[in-house]
């Protein structure tokens, strides 16, 4: 694995990044790879999920039972190679069955902490929208905050600690939804969506004997992650197109103030490095803050989700593009 070459241009210090990109660019291609061995036409999905991941985002997926949310997160974590964790959501769920207790132990004669699912690298939540608001806010801390205190003491989440929490976009009977100052902590609400027929077809035949989980081997380890995190970090980002994400922004806030907060809009750039970085460049360009713009915003402009991705859509077509040498500092 090559290291890159810090090189001196007057006052400037610039990286070479060109073996570097590469190699990191190798990771997660390799990642993808591994991970569409058992998940069949969701290429778009599992690019998403990467990008969230090296980004240090959540994910929230709104589907139907039966679509591979589960499949998904377990082999996202095993291609990993970190632990994976699940939680299923109901309304009896407490806030000490996520985060764990403290305990009278008596053979230790003292309180133990018992460590609950939360502390786990990738932690899949199913149906967040079945707990309770109370429930829900104490797994929105940790994710946030990466950190849990219980007693007063606090304790670290394992990195890297990466969340995929799901919700049946149907059903609402016994559900509580997230308000959207809630919604708006998660990096991304995405959709798996049912497969086509020919998918179908492809998922009947790579599981007609056996599971192809039970073959799926780490491809990259928790120092890969944090070195795809330290380059995203890295990427170059043109003043002009800060400036036109921010005008993106602006154009989703009405008169009563709803729209993309600032939390959004680094989001946003956070996302369109790390998409330049998974395409092999230093460096951020229009094309990839208009493909992310509808994944990382369309949840937070406080109305349905499709209503959200056709205005972001409508606003994207009728702002310039910025045209400038976007490598150039």
């Amino acid at each position: 694995m090559l290291s890159r070459e810090r090189v001196s241009a007057g006052s400037e210090i610039k990286w070479n990044w060109d073996m570097e990109e590469k190699s990191v660019k190798r990771i997660a291609d390799e990642l993808k790879a591994n991970v569409e061995k058992v998940i069949v036409g969701k290429e778009e999905i599992v690019s998403l999920l990467i990008l969230s991941l090296i980004t240090g985002g959540h994910v929230l997926l709104e589907d139907m039972p039966g679509t591979g949310k589960t499949k998904l997160a377990k082999t996202f974590a095993r291609s990993l190679g970190v632990e994976f964790g699940r939680i299923q959501a109901t309304p009896d769920l407490l806030p000490s069955d996520i985060l764990g207790l403290n305990y009278f132990s008596q053979k230790e004669g003292e309180f133990v902490f018992r460590k609950g699912p939360v502390f786990t690298s990738v932690l899949l939540v199913d149906e967040l929208n079945r707990a309770t608001p109370r429930t829900q806010s104490s797994l929105l801390e940790c994710m946030e905050e990466r950190t849990v205190t219980i007693d007063g003491e606090t304790r670290a989440l394992p990195e890297p600690f990466f969340v995929i929490a799901t919700e049946n976009p149907i059903e609402t009977a016994g559900t509580y939804p997230l308000p959207e100052a809630q919604c708006d902590r998660f990096f991304m609400v995405l959709s798996m969506g049912y497969p086509s027929r020919k998918e179908e077809v492809e998922i009947l035949s790579r599981f007609f004997s056996s599971d192809p989980f039970d073959k799926i081997e780490a491809v990259c380890g928790v120092e890969d992650i944090a070195r795809m995190k330290r380059e995203a970090e890295e990427v170059y980002v043109h003043p002009v197109l800060l400036d036109y994400m921010a005008s993106i922004s602006e154009a989703t806030r009405g008169e009563r103030g709803q729209g993309v907060s600032p939390r959004g809009t680094l989001a946003l750039m956070r996302g369109a490095k790390a998409w330049a970085l998974m395409s092999g460049r230093s460096f951020v360009i229009p094309d990839d803050v208009k493909k992310l713009a509808p994944h990382i915003l369309s949840h937070r402009l406080g109305c349905d989700r499709e209503e959200g991705r056709r205005k972001l859509l409508s606003i994207l077509s009728s702002l310039p593009v910025p045209t400038e040498d976007w490598g150039r500092r």
